[in-house]
């Protein structure tokens, strides 16, 4: 199997996180995202869910009552990240931004 052309370096992950506040790397994009309550998580997830199905990849997601846990990685680059993960990543912080979720620290 081929690896994607649009595997990015290091560097080029953390120039993309430098706009990705809610976002972190540790060999996936990882975010946790609090959300104002356990309906506005679920709105959320369902989004997340929608613009996974338009870009045709697909992040882990746990949902625990108002927060989920969000990881993405490209799995047909043997699990690096990609630019498909960067613009996924800047979709659902934009979804999470219109429910009022924020971002914590596990």
């Amino acid at each position: 199997m081929a690896v994607p052309d649009d595997v990015l370096t290091r560097t080029e992950i953390d120039a993309a996180l430098a706009s990705l506040a809610l976002w972190r790397f540790d060999g996936e994009l990882r975010t946790v995202l609090k959300c104002p309550s356990s309906g506005a998580a679920l709105a959320l997830f369902a989004s997340i869910g929608e613009l996974a199905q338009q870009a045709n990849h697909h992040p882990d997601v746990d949902w625990r009552y108002d927060t989920l846990f969000i990881a993405t990685s490209s799995h047909d680059a043997g699990g690096q990240i990609t630019a498909r993960d960067i613009s996924l990543a800047r979709d659902i912080s934009a979804a999470a931004q219109a429910v009022g979720a924020v971002a914590v620290s596990t």
